[in-house]
């Protein structure tokens, strides 16, 4: 009897499962929020301090070099990311949705925590730039899993008819970390001496960071587990073969986040930081540039409101060649205009920039299915961000340092949209698939 069961499994239904109880959507959107404010106000610091934390840990002679290893540490974080969408992935499929966005935010508070404490390289020599590089491996890790479980936790925690606005909730998340993480800095940079900021002012917001993982932490144990996550887990098929048969959606998805990725990192990110470089003008770039994160909060839930109501392939076509045809003069603005030129810059950007993240987490949710979709999809989206978000500020300063044009970044942010666009026009609308399929 016992071997028979085992050779013909009964099969997964609705009616095996032990039906989750209510959760209201605010809580479902808030789970999904929370941890996102933590990881990404960590990588916002970073990159705000990246100067200073280079010279730190990178004391180089030559300024491009040092800038050049310290976005390299950057991007490492995020070339962590495809090892923690596996590992964390798995935990999700297998384990269950929550106990991922449990782990994951306890693994990024730790890391956070302790790169603020690091000894530099004055004190301990080689070893510093070792263990600041470890611990953005760690976050980068931990985020692999973090961004990408809490939309599949809050796209299937929705309605079909809100799953663009519920789950909006996590790229909101993001840039309240982003808005967070920008007003420390500035905050830092507007009230202490500038050698005071590069000696060990910059540590300041990681340590406070702690604040975040612990809230998030207790958040996180009472939310229900999805009734599509139960059913995943229940499922258990091979993993790997799993992934090789979703070779479609993650083709797809690297069309979908390629440049909406790209373009917000070297708005937010590469932009800021060479111009501070170049005018040491610090507290007013993070000033504006805080303003503009609120920009592009109120443009996310309205991107994920809107593709309820039109559809997100159609709203994410649109949003693309809005971008193609201002990312250019855009690029132009934040890198040669005066200081309001440059915040016009940012401005025409952001609303684009902000809707499109707004609708693609749902987007990308729908076009996995349920076996192994956060494993898939996490791989996925960590794989993108890798070579078209994380890169991007290491990308942009290699390829103005080779070809001598400062417009390369443009021309690199263009490229990943008109491979989005061939990528995306032949796609179905993705709002009506059922998400337990």
């Amino acid at each position: 009897m016992t071997d028979s069961r085992m050779r013909n499994p009964e099969p997964v239904t609705d009616a095996n499962l032990e039906a989750p109880r209510p959760q209201s959507a605010l809580r479902t959107a808030l789970a999904g929020l929370i941890g996102n404010v933590l990881e990404w106000f960590d990588f916002a610091v970073y990159g705000y301090f990246a100067g200073d934390i280079g010279r730190q840990f990178f004391p180089q002679s030559d300024d491009t070099a040092r800038q050049l290893l310290t976005f390299g540490t950057f991007a490492l974080g995020f070339f962590a990311r495809p090892v923690g969408s596996l590992v964390l992935g798995y935990v999700g499929d297998r384990i269950g949705r929550r106990a991922l966005l449990t782990l994951s935010i306890a693994l990024m508070g730790g890391a956070t925590l302790l790169l603020g404490l690091l000894p530099t390289y004055a004190q301990i020599g080689a070893l510093a730039p070792l263990l600041l590089m470890l611990m953005r491996l760690i976050q980068g890790f931990s985020l692999g899993g973090e961004f990408t479980g809490s939309m599949v936790y809050t796209t299937e925690g929705a309605s079909p008819m809100t799953r663009g606005l519920i789950s909006s909730s996590t790229a909101a998340g993001t840039t309240i970390g982003f808005i967070l993480g920008s007003g420390s800095a500035w905050l830092v940079n507007a009230t202490l001496p500038p050698e005071a900021v590069v000696l060990w002012g910059w540590r300041i917001p990681f340590i406070a960071s702690i604040v975040f993982c612990i809230a998030g932490w207790f958040l996180r144990r009472g939310i229900v587990e999805t009734a599509a996550g139960m059913k995943a887990a229940a499922i258990r098929p091979p993993l790997f073969r799993s992934l090789l048969s979703d070779w479609r959606p993650v083709i797809q998805t690297f069309g979908i986040v390629s440049m909406t990725n790209a373009a917000y990192y070297l708005t937010f990110t590469y932009a800021v930081e060479r111009r501070k470089v170049e005018t040491g003008d610090s507290a007013y770039l993070l000033a504006n540039t805080l303003v503009l994160f609120f920009v592009v909060l109120a443009s996310k839930p309205l991107g994920g409101w809107l593709s309820d109501k039109v559809g997100r392939r159609r709203l994410m076509l649109t949003l693309t060649v809005a971008m193609l045809a201002v990312v250019y003069v855009s690029m132009r603005m934040m890198l040669h205009g005066s200081p309001f030129v440059f915040a016009m810059g940012q401005t025409v950007l952001a609303v684009p920039i902000g809707m499109a993240l707004g609708l693609q987490g749902a987007m990308v949710v729908e076009i996995f299915p349920l076996r192994t979709r956060v494993t898939s999809m996490s791989f996925a989206y960590s794989i993108t961000l890798a070579l078209a978000g994380g890169s991007a500020p290491f990308v942009s300063t290699f390829l103005i340092k080779a070809f001598g044009n400062p417009m390369a970044p443009a021309y690199y942010v263009m490229t990943y949209g008109l491979v989005g666009l061939a990528l995306m026009l032949p796609m179905k609308e993705t709002n009506a698939r059922s998400l337990d399929a």
